[in-house]
């Protein structure tokens, strides 16, 4: 399935911001916020929407809603920086929480906290900022699927040649929406240029 970049030009102006190493987690938060938003509109754009007849203060006319009921993912812990896009969006959405630690030295993801609703028909959004290896994100998308989800979608804010491809190669059926491609990974499996530690600098830790 394809990959998608998002290309427009407040996604470069904020992603921009969020790079840079100056930028206090005060102002890091936002720019992560605003920049999620744009990403799920993107997502969502497949979503399904059925026929209604609205009232308005003149007049009956045709009109279009959500279709199809909408989860969303997170992965701990960055992943929480992104939540609150979706939740403003779409405030019915269902929300479950995957908790994988990456060990240093080997970037092998650990799970330690898995917490799902029902994923049945509902079109569901993986949430993580930095697809860097890919490996967590294969996983926490396997753990998805397992609770029933058919439809995924993988939301991040940067994302690594190697971590697209190891994702499309476990799960050839999920879209990825990313805010940028970057050039590859270090010696320590860190995304360059990227932008860090996107918990770390989330929070301030």
């Amino acid at each position: 399935m394809p990959l998608q970049v998002l290309d427009h030009p407040l996604a470069f102006h904020l992603l921009s911001h969020l790079r840079d190493k100056s930028t206090p987690p005060e102002q890091f938060r936002v720019l992560a916020e605003n920049l999620t938003t744009l990403l799920v509109l993107q997502a969502t754009y497949p979503i399904r929407t059925r026929e209604v007849m609205v009232e308005t203060p003149l007049q009956t006319t045709p009109g279009k809603v959500l279709g199809e009921s909408l989860a969303a993912v997170p992965v701990l812990r960055a992943g929480l920086g992104m939540l609150q896009s979706v939740v403003r969006l779409f405030p019915d959405v269902a929300v479950g929480y995957i908790g994988l630690e990456r060990h240093e030295d080997t970037a092998i993801a650990r799970s330690y906290y898995s917490k799902l609703p029902c994923m049945d028909n509902r079109f569901t959004l993986c949430l993580d900022p930095m697809l860097a290896t890919g490996g967590s994100a294969a996983q926490a998308i396997s753990l998805i699927k397992a609770a029933g989800a058919m439809h995924v979608t993988m939301v991040s804010v940067v994302s690594s040649p190697e971590g697209v491809a190891h994702l499309q190669e476990r799960h050839p059926d999920v879209n990825i929406v990313t805010g940028a491609l970057d050039e590859g990974l270090n010696d320590k499996k860190y995304i360059l240029p990227g932008l860090g530690d996107f918990g770390d600098r989330l929070y301030g830790t």
